[in-house]
């Protein structure tokens, strides 16, 4: 029982949390090129249905809320990556782990041309991305039996994969680009493993 309203409280949460950063987001969207200075914290709650209070418990920033899609699909790359098949290889297991991640849904292009254009946002975005590496290099290090305080593959090979995230979102934003992310997040996670990286010494 205990359990069960400690599970229903942690969903509630998150799903306050992700009402509060879609709501966030939609409004800087709506509001233009300079959508970011233009959206109050009142008006985030309002859009949201909470009050003020709730929005400052779970954010501490606009840029926070804003990027708190991307910080929480970040925050389950480690856990993508545990829960691909055991004896696949690393490179297929990290680009499908990945894949799936990163493009179920597929990412909003408005949105993650607003973030990746307003420095403020990018640099939020960018904290969410680091934040993910050390659970990404645990999970690398269990997959390949490696020790991270020993090995630097784990933690340099989150590193590429985080970076190869970034780099195939601004390339899907560039103009004239008809790939799919999912096509374009392969090819830059394909050039992490270039050369046969195994984690072996």
């Amino acid at each position: 029982m205990d359990d069960d309203a400690t599970d229903l409280r942690s969903r509630n949460r998150q799903a306050t949390r992700e009402a509060i950063g879609h709501a966030a987001l939609r409004l800087a969207i709506e509001r233009g090129p300079h959508g970011l200075a233009l959206v109050r914290v009142n008006d985030i709650a309002e859009a949201a249905g909470v009050s003020s209070r709730t929005y400052n418990n779970y954010f501490s920033s606009r840029a926070e809320a804003i990027c708190a899609f991307q910080a929480d699909q970040s925050g389950r790359a480690g856990r993508a990556l545990r829960s691909r098949p055991p004896g696949e290889p690393l490179d297929q297991a990290v680009v499908a782990a990945m894949v799936e991640l990163y493009t179920d849904p597929e990412p909003d292009r408005a949105g993650l041309s607003m973030i990746m254009s307003t420095p403020e946002l990018e640099g939020e975005a960018l904290k969410a991305f680091t934040m993910a590496e050390g659970p990404l290099a645990e999970a690398i290090a269990a997959r390949t039996g490696t020790d991270p305080a020993r090995d630097l593959f784990p933690a340099v090979t989150a590193a590429a994969v985080a970076g190869a995230v970034r780099v195939a979102g601004r390339r899907w934003l560039e103009p004239g680009t008809t790939d799919s992310f999912a096509t374009v997040l392969r090819r830059a996670l394909s050039c992490v493993f270039r050369g046969g990286l195994s984690g072996e010494a």
